[in-house]
């Protein structure tokens, strides 16, 4: 009896593979083997032995001939079956042509001796046969089948067949379909060789298809499967090689470096039917999902966006994969964000890191931290990582910094362990709206997000970012380069102190204007800058003008306006290019001078015009530039701006013309102190006020102090020390102090500070330092700074300097003495000492110890000193103190009247 069906494939010049029509749902047909009878051909090769001669030529005559054609077939014996796949041997009629008579009659195969009766059909055949020899058609062709060499197994060195073959459209046949997106093709190569590979379909992903008997496929595996192999199965194709599974390795990620195995088991590449990329059939039809990474490949072709616009169309139309998802959910784009618009014009502030900057919206003002949409930044934290990590937030810096950009928040990344929440966006900057992403990743400087398959919260030029990150490593540049770059070196700080800053004060002066970035703001008239070329940082303090200052920390209070000064100052020259000037070195270190941005504006005449800094005449009358600082002041307050708004001229002009006081004495204000700390290096010293609630209540806490760190003291996780920070300190005694940081070095993990009830500085290190508990916060601190009134110890540099401490230090240092105060410089007292167990201090109210150390001759009257005309008859005993110290030859009068330089 005669049966229909469809040829599926050729397997050689005299069998073929045929199935039925498919089931309702577009279910794979069964399938069967039939071998023409009475007919042989060659037999094809596999990876265990060669071709016969004229196999591959035989196979494809009857290929070409039937291959997804309908026939009529006639079974005349089963054969046993081959994985449960039947066999027969027959007959088939193709269009009312018998195949196996075309066969031979072209000259494709032989008649199979047999001992029956040859019938008249036998016959027929045989003088097909014949005339086919005679002719020397097919297998009887005189000169032998073409030399050829069939490779049926993967290149033996993938990376460089893929580098010679990448990208070049070759001739080939669909040899098997192993699932809807994985093929194995027959190359023809140029030289006329055959090569067998497996190729994965660029872009896309379908269900895997079992392979052995029992075994279970994914959902939808054998329709996608099916779907491939009635359109491809054995047809001719163009295909193009474009990569390596290995491609997946993102920079930095575990084992990401390792060597890829010479001999890979697949290459992904495109696959062109005369009707088109069956890959975007496959995801139109719903039967594969589209694979993110593969955009590198495709998207500079337009090849992933046709694979986005096919896939949305089959989530619409929920067909196959997508049958029980969701529906898509509506553009974002114009939804607001935490109650504030999605898409905004900004100006970038500060850059944070190669992945995160700040903006400033140009309508509202307010500042919004962003993260880059699908980019992840490489980290400076990470040594090998902290190269490309400042490169990149160099190149955002350069590219953004104070330019205006607009904005589109893609999704917000929800609050996770340690990391915040974050609003994720794509920023776009110049006439050409310029992803900054894209670029920033293209010069390797970054990595792209690999999100998960369902994920929607992404870049909205998520393929774009994969073609970059592509580009980045096919040029090998940044951090696809493979290279172990030194982190970069620490810059030099300048300013750590005033002995380290002052030797380069001659050398700026003598430059003029210097080229620099704003890498901190600390307050308003208070920069850090590093120097690029020299890789070194200082402080500059503004010359000229006075700020109000910001509180350092929580217990601390801003003078009115420190906050606005400081914005005005981080908004407007943060992490700007700059030029500075420098005229001094204040007592910290920090270098005093000028700064300029855009060549021409004048960071201090901007904020006096702002009216968030006032002209410190003093300084300022010095200036070349004066004029524009009155100019700008004068003109805040016309305007009454800011610190000038309740400025009333009128009360300013009485004011001036009130006579000036000469200077007065203080009223004699006696107290009585012990000297807690003598510091040598620069000569100064701390005294607590006894007899005062303060010390009372300071023993008392410094019991509890005591056994509060007996016990054990939690530290919150991450707490690292700040300057102006009020902490408990470990002192080299081994007892716990109360603190206040002066400086504090993350890198070293070591702080300098204060202990603020006693006036001694140390260095401690971080494990030694711990929160101040709520509790001992309350009482100030009763150390105070003081110095000697009138007089001043002999210069450090002096060979009597250290004679001059250690007599300071036999007179005053652990006695209980009497002190008047003569003068206060804001929490600075000027202090005369006095000794109540020396008789003569009852007697003359002017013998005091400050008198007694200019009679050893180890110190001189303070010519500086702006009060000491209001205290003629003091002064008058200081002077006989100095005469009898030169007629004594005491102390630096050792050898004749030589007095130190005022």
């Amino acid at each position: 009896m005669s049966m229909k069906a469809i040829v599926k494939s050729v397997i050689s010049g005299d069998s073929l593979v045929l199935r039925g029509r498919p089931g309702p749902q577009g279910q794979p047909p069964k399938e069967r083997v039939l071998h023409f009878a009475d007919v042989s051909a060659p037999r094809m090769g596999s990876s265990s032995r060669d071709d016969e001669p004229w196999a591959f030529e035989s196979r494809e005559f009857l290929r070409a001939l039937a291959v997804g054609k309908e026939i009529s077939f006639t079974s005349s014996h089963s054969l046993a079956p081959n994985e449960d796949v039947p066999r027969d041997l027959g007959s088939a009629d193709l269009g009312g042509l018998d195949l196996a008579s075309e066969i031979l009659k072209n000259g494709w195969g032989k008649i199979k001796e047999s001992k029956r009766e040859p019938t008249e059909e036998d016959i027929r055949k045989r003088e097909l046969e014949n005339e086919a020899k005679s002719a020397g058609l097919g297998l009887w062709n005189p000169h032998g089948p073409k030399a050829r060499t069939t490779h049926y197994t993967m290149p033996t060195d993938s990376q460089a067949f893929l580098s010679e073959y990448k990208g070049k459209s070759l001739d080939a046949i669909v040899e098997q379909v192993r699932d809807g997106s994985t093929l194995r093709v027959r190359l023809f190569l140029p030289e006329g060789d055959h090569q067998l590979v497996n190729i994965a379909l660029a872009g896309v992903r379908a269900a895997r298809a079992s392979t052995k008997q029992g075994e279970p496929s994914e959902p939808w595996g054998e329709e996608a499967k099916f779907f491939t192999e009635s359109r491809l199965l054995q047809r001719p194709v163009r295909v193009q090689l474009l990569s390596l599974p290995t491609s997946t390795a993102t920079p930095f990620q575990p084992n990401s470096g390792s060597n890829a195995p010479s001999t890979a088991t697949l290459f992904i590449g495109i696959v062109l039917h005369p009707a088109g990329n069956v890959a975007e059939f496959l995801v139109a039809a719903g039967l594969a999902r589209v694979v993110d990474w593969h955009a590198g490949m495709l998207a500079a072709s337009g090849g992933m966006e046709r694979l986005r616009s096919a896939e949305k169309n089959a989530k619409e139309k929920r067909l196959c994969l997508y049958a029980s998802s969701a529906q898509p959910t509506a553009s974002k784009s114009d939804a607001a964000v935490n109650g504030q618009s999605r898409s905004f014009e900004a100006i970038v502030t500060r850059v944070w890191s190669g992945d995160q900057i700040s903006v400033a919206e140009k309508a509202a003002g307010k500042e919004r931290r962003l993260q880059l949409s699908s980019t992840r930044g490489p980290k400076l934290s990470d040594a090998k990582q902290a190269f490309y990590a400042q490169e990149a937030r160099e190149f955002l810096r350069k590219k953004l910094i104070g330019k205006t950009v607009k904005c589109n928040i893609d999704f917000v990344r929800p609050k996770e362990g340690e990391y915040d929440e974050r609003e994720c966006a794509t920023v776009r900057f110049g006439n050409q709206n310029i992803n900054v992403a894209v670029q920033l990743i293209e010069k390797g400087l970054a990595s792209v997000v690999r999100h998960k398959r369902d994920d929607e919260d992404r870049s909205p030029d998520y393929d774009s970012l994969m073609a970059a990150e592509a580009a980045a490593a096919a040029e090998s540049r940044g951090i696809h380069s493979g290279k172990d770059v030194a982190p970069p070196k620490q810059p030099l700080n300048i300013s750590e102190s005033s002995t380290r800053a002052t030797p380069f004060l001659n050398g700026f002066k003598r430059l003029g204007r210097m080229p620099a970035v704003v890498e901190y703001v600390a307050a308003g008239s208070r920069f850090k800058l590093l120097l690029p070329k020299d890789n070194q940082t200082l402080t500059l303090v503004l010359g000229g003008i006075r700020a109000p200052r910001t509180a350092r920390n929580a217990s601390e209070k801003s003078e009115p306006f420190g906050p606005e000064a400081f914005e005005f100052a981080t908004r407007r020259y943060m992490q700007r290019d700059v030029e500075f000037e420098v005229d001094t070195v204040d007592k910290s270190g920090g270098f005093i001078g000028s700064l300029y941005l855009n060549k021409n504006e004048n960071a201090a005449v901007a904020l006096v015009k702002e009216g968030l800094a006032n002209v410190h005449s003093y300084s300022a009358d010095a200036l070349s530039w004066s004029k524009q600082l009155y100019d700008a002041e004068s003109e805040a307050k016309a305007a009454k701006r800011n610190l000038w708004q309740d400025y009333d001229e009128a009360a300013e002009k009485a004011a001036e013309t009130t006579p000036e006081v000469e200077a007065s004495p203080m009223k004699s204000k006696y107290i009585d102190i012990i000297i807690s700390d003598v510091r040598t290096t620069n000569f100064s010293f701390s005294v607590q006020i006894l007899n005062t609630e303060g010390i009372a209540s300071l023993e008392k806490l410094m019991r509890d102090f005591s056994l509060h760190h007996q016990g054990a003291v939690t530290v919150p996780a991450g707490f690292t020390p700040k300057s102006g920070e009020l902490v408990s300190a470990k002192f080299s005694d081994g007892a716990w102090y109360r603190a206040k940081i002066r400086r504090a070095s993350p890198i070293k993990k070591e702080a300098e500070v204060t202990f603020i009830d006693y006036g001694n500085q140390d260095t401690v290190a971080f494990k030694d330092i711990r929160p101040l508990a709520p509790q001992f916060r309350s009482l100030p601190g009763q150390a105070r700074d003081a110095r000697l009134s009138f007089v001043k110890l002999v210069d450090p540099e002096s060979e009597y300097y250290p004679e001059a401490i250690d007599r300071f230090r036999q007179l005053c240092e652990g006695r209980k003495l009497v002190a008047n105060i003569d003068a206060q410089e804001g929490p600075l007292l000027h202090l005369r000492l006095i000794d109540p167990q020396n008789p003569q201090s009852a007697t003359d109210p002017y013998e005091c110890l400050n008198a007694e150390l200019l009679r050893d001759g180890l110190a001189t009257i303070d010519r500086k000193c702006n009060y000491l005309s209001a205290y003629p008859q003091l002064l008058k005993k200081l002077k006989d103190s100095v005469l009898e110290a030169k007629k004594d030859r005491a102390g630096m009068f050792e050898f004749g009247d030589v007095e130190e330089d005022d």
